[in-house]
């Protein structure tokens, strides 16, 4: 560890140390900027075991996956294969989806296609997808997990599901949209989305730590442990299970040593043309205050003004947090491990744990 940022280390672990207490497992934070770099841990590895979470240690990124998918997407535009604003139903006529839902809706969650893990409605209406944790099918996913489901299962179940709205006039998060953006790139590229990941990104930026795994149950050592609890039952290792449940709404594995070289490559221009990398970064309206949503990444609004780009993501026990100034000069990565559950009764710890975090990194914090 090379304790040479502008961060105040002592107020960093002081918060890190809150997280824990306030009902998060462990969890692991990174920082870099252009002093140099801190590295810190909190908290346990696994229940019932001494030992700090490994620094250097794989953790399932959950919906962070979206970003490199969108910058996969973005990089088949600078080469001519994909056109943003072209119907997705052009390149995927298989699904007989919606004429009107373009490749940048898709991208920015604005397409109205119904999300497959569920939706859940301003009336307090939930309409279940597949099983999936964090959601009242939670338990069945546990049973479950070992399974393995084809994107275009997960595709075509969700399209059997109302539209939530017509094509561009909305906002909402679908999974769906990431698992179409998978086929899209594997249609025009004849390969797979395993093999441009390491061909326009792994690869050329020398992410070590970084997987997409498909339907391997492995997560590769050194890890944390991520558990879901069942009821008042003890809670279940679920560290090990098929992701395919998720695909590329976020099924990919990586380090926050490799999210800091990823995000910072992506936001300082390395791995897109500076129009394509601000049509990735224009925000588009979410509803959620100072969030916006551009094309694969959350555009945040601080506090005190800053701007940050972002993705976090969590699911089934573990979860990744990611964000960069808009040159890339200053990030912050975190990977944390929990007991989850089908309540969702650490979203709130989750979603307090990252505003601390921003607000002790970059001066100010996100509203609650």
């Amino acid at each position: 560890m090379t304790v040479r940022t502008t961060l105040n280390a002592v107020a960093t672990q002081r918060v890190m140390d809150e997280i824990v207490a306030s009902g998060i497992l462990g969890l692991t934070v990174r920082v870099n900027d252009e002093q140099g770099e801190w590295v810190g841990s909190a908290g346990a590895a696994a229940l019932g075991e001494p030992g700090e979470p490994p620094v250097d240690g794989h953790v399932r990124i959950g919906s962070n996956t979206k970003t490199f998918t969108a910058t996969l997407a973005l990089q088949l535009v600078a080469e001519g294969k994909i056109d943003l604003d072209a119907p997705l139903a052009g390149y995927l006529p298989e699904f007989g989806l919606d004429e009107r839902a373009t490749v940048r809706m898709v991208l920015q969650h604005t397409s109205g296609i119904f999300n497959f893990t569920g939706e859940y409605y301003e009336d307090g209406t939930i309409v279940s997808g597949i099983a999936a944790p964090g959601t009242p099918l939670g338990g069945e996913w546990v049973a479950r997990r070992y399974e393995s489901y084809r994107p275009e299962e997960l595709v075509r179940l969700a399209l059997s599901k109302p539209a939530r709205f017509e094509p561009g006039t909305g906002w909402s998060y679908s999974n769906t949209n990431y698992v179409l953006a998978r086929l899209l790139i594997e249609k025009v590229t004849g390969r797979s989305v395993a093999e441009e990941t390491r061909r326009l990104i792994v690869g050329p930026l020398g992410l070590s730590g970084t997987v997409v795994p498909g339907t391997s149950t492995v997560l590769p050592e050194p890890h944390a442990h991520a558990y879901y609890r069942l009821g008042e039952g003890e809670p279940v290792d679920v560290t090990e299970h098929n992701p395919s449940w998720i695909s590329a709404g976020g099924d990919m594995i990586s380090t926050t040593a490799d999210l800091h070289t990823f995000i910072s490559a992506l936001t300082s221009g390395k791995l897109l043309p500076a129009p394509l990398l601000s049509e990735m970064f224009t925000p588009g309206a979410t509803g959620i205050p100072n969030m916006d949503y551009g094309l694969g990444v959350f555009v945040v609004t601080t506090e005190d003004g800053k701007t940050l780009i972002s993705h976090n993501g969590g699911a089934a026990g573990q979860a990744a947090l990611m964000y960069s100034t808009l040159d890339g000069r200053r990030t912050l990565t975190a990977a944390l491990n929990y007991v989850d559950d089908s309540d969702l009764s650490l979203a709130v710890a989750f979603q307090v744990a990252s505003q601390r975090l921003v607000g002790e990194v970059y001066g100010g914090s996100t509203p609650e």
